[in-house]
């Protein structure tokens, strides 16, 4: 009876290390396998065999993940003191390397995206992070992406989501934006009566190089003067006209 036993729990353990022996693995997992903890290879996807005991499988996840950077206190190069904080995109693409060369890749690319993005940020002033976030982007992407590079990550975009400022700052960059406002309105006043001036001047030209002219424009005015209404008129008489007269008598 004993013996029975020893055969059906036999036959169950059996049974179970062959069943154990088999793993499956999504089309976007890998498994890095190791033999009496050295590297052998990478497996996957699909029906893998796995010898309990002598092997160990590290299961990798492929797909592109999102990392949040928390916020970030940053002094821009004007010596102006932010928060800003952004999004994270990267994937594995070597499995062996993102096993065996850093401990835990997803937060050690966590922590240095952190760093990296105070770094670069600190080096642009305010007006760069507001205006220029595209370029940040793709200098904080590439340089993310290059250190990476050993752990077999690749970043693949870096977002900057939000750049919050304190209240004090957001008056004074409201004043800034006052200030350039009124400053492009007398600018385009100025040129305004710039250009006036010119058309004043050429024409002032034209009228004194032809007497009859000035003439037919000091008729016209006065034409326009009877029309309102007014009851008396006085008006100057230009000597050129009076000389004009004389001549012709």
């Amino acid at each position: 009876m004993i013996f029975q036993y020893f055969w059906i729990a036999l036959a169950i353990l059996v049974v179970g290390f062959v069943v154990s022996m088999f793993r499956i693995l999504r089309e976007y997992e890998r498994g890095v396998i190791f033999m009496l903890g050295r590297y052998h290879k990478v497996k996957g996807p699909g029906l893998i065999l796995v010898i309990p005991v002598i092997q160990q499988m590290v299961k990798v996840d492929l797909r592109v993940r999102v990392l949040d950077v928390p916020s970030q206190d940053v002094i821009s190069r004007d010596n102006v003191s932010v928060k800003v904080n952004a999004v994270l995109y990267f994937r594995v693409v070597d499995p062996e390397r993102a096993v065996i060369n850093v401990e835990d890749f997803y937060d050690a690319t966590s922590q240095l995206s952190q760093t990296t993005l105070r770094s670069v940020l600190g080096k642009h002033e305010l007006d760069e992070m507001l205006a220029s976030r595209d370029e940040l982007n793709r200098d904080i992407q590439e340089i993310l992406d290059e250190q990476t590079d050993p752990w077999g990550i690749k970043v693949t975009n870096v977002e900057i989501k939000h750049v919050d400022l304190d209240e004090d700052m957001v008056r004074v960059i409201a004043r800034q934006a006052e200030a350039e406002r009124v400053r492009r309105a007398k600018v385009i006043h100025a040129n305004g009566e710039k250009e006036a001036s010119e058309v004043l001047l050429d024409a002032a030209r034209t009228l004194s190089a032809q007497p009859q002219a000035l003439q037919l424009r000091y008729l016209q005015t006065l034409t326009e003067v009877a029309n309102d209404r007014t009851t008396t008129v006085v008006f100057p008489l230009p000597m050129d006209m009076i000389d004009s007269f004389l001549k012709k008598d």
